[in-house]
């Protein structure tokens, strides 16, 4: 009989993991365990995910904020710091923040708006639009942005975020000044020294403040890229992709994750003799169609995966080939057809019409958000995601 099953998501429950852990042992235990008490095989292909919260937890990869003060005081010392661009989050920024401001004297906090980079909103677009603020030109002081919005919260949270992170500053010892602007330059009318805390734009704003001018320009992505005092750090992404442990604590974002998924891959084919493939993955990138969020607050969807994810999927569109090609066939021939088709199609579909709509995205950043939507973020405990029949097709049995 044809197989009737396509792409399976399984999360898998692991033990809690503390730092020190294995967590190639216990990805590949997991693995096998589940697969033989739930009574499935594993097969050439499948795709084993990790979330990153826990590779960096198993790897003991925090930093205080003490730690993150103190390299920031190195790199700015007492100079007026604009910090811009924050996303609005607890869980991501804010201890970030409180490291940043114990290291300032002063720091004036610039926010975009309407919404920061991740969609996270301050203000309706209508209310925008009916206070007759244009985004693109106008600089709001706080007392501006207050004289025309009020007090706005973040719909899911209930957050005031203007005074949480003003109040954060002030109570780590710094003074703080906020504005409100979309210009990244704008910001050196205050100040010539920044922190700029956009995730995937940040390489334009650091490139247009250091055309402006700037004296001291840093991005999230620079600060901890190294040990302090035996922290942890991130050589590439720095405090990009940090997480709240505790009020004193975040966790950064794993290194050294290439090495993990090859030698998990590897450890996985000496046990079960299938070559799978293995990532590493965070934030899925999607976006909610209430809070307008698109999640992605990670700087990338996954930070290592085995040489078998990278690329674009190459697949038609079973409904062109069904409504055009094939328009004037029904039943066995119909499926025949489409079947041959498949079986035919060209390496590379590019420009294809017969594949328009296949969204030609990075495998990781698909399977990925797979994976974040299969774990959530909550108490599942299933850290880790099993992914089988995904780079199958109409015609595999």
């Amino acid at each position: 009989m044809q197989r009737m099953v396509g792409t399976v998501s399984r999360g898998l429950r692991a033990p809690i993991i503390r730092q020190g852990d294995d967590i190639a042992a216990i990805v590949v235990d997991t693995v096998t365990q589940a697969a033989q008490s739930e009574g499935f095989a594993l097969r050439d292909r499948d795709v084993v995910a990790i979330t990153e919260s826990v590779v960096a937890r198993a790897q003991g990869n925090y930093a205080s904020v003490d730690a993150i003060a103190q390299d920031v005081a190195a790199k700015y010392g007492d100079s007026t710091i604009g910090v811009i661009f924050p996303i609005l989050s607890r869980n991501r920024f804010a201890i970030c923040l409180r490291g940043i401001a114990k290291g300032a004297k002063k720091i004036v906090l610039m926010f975009s708006y309407p919404s920061d980079e991740v969609g996270n909103h301050f203000i309706d677009l209508d209310a925008m639009d009916a206070a007759g603020v244009n985004p693109w030109t106008d600089v709001l002081t706080e007392e501006a942005f207050r004289a025309k919005f009020g007090r706005p919260v973040h719909v899911f949270t209930g957050v005031d975020y203007i005074d949480y992170y003003s109040s954060l500053i002030r109570e780590c010892g710094a003074e703080v000044e906020v504005i409100f602007a979309n210009n990244p330059t704008e910001i050196l009318r205050y100040t010539d020294c920044v922190l700029t805390c956009d995730i995937h734009t940040r390489a334009r704003t650091k490139r247009l403040l250091k055309k402006a001018g700037a004296r001291l320009v840093y991005g999230m992505d620079e600060i901890m890229t190294a040990p302090i005092d035996g922290s942890g750090y991130n050589e590439r992404y720095g405090l990009l992709g940090s997480n709240k442990s505790t009020e004193d604590m975040v966790k950064l974002f794993p290194r050294d994750c290439k090495s993990l998924v090859v030698d998990i891959q590897k450890r996985l084919l000496e046990k079960t003799g299938k070559h799978v493939e293995v990532m590493v993955y965070g934030d899925g990138a999607f976006k909610d169609p209430v809070g307008k969020i698109w999640e992605l607050a990670d700087p990338v969807v996954s930070p290592g995966y085995t040489d078998g994810l990278e690329g674009t999927p190459n697949e038609l569109k079973l409904k062109y080939l069904a409504d055009n090609d094939f328009g004037d066939l029904q039943g066995a021939d119909l499926q025949a057809a489409v079947a041959k088709a498949i079986q035919s199609k060209e390496s590379n579909l590019t420009g294809n019409m017969a594949s328009q709509g296949t969204t030609p995205r990075h495998l990781t950043d698909l399977i990925g958000s797979l994976c974040d939507l299969t774990s959530g973020s909550g108490d599942k405990g299933t850290p880790i995601i099993l992914i089988q029949g995904y780079f199958d097709n109409y015609v595999n049995e």
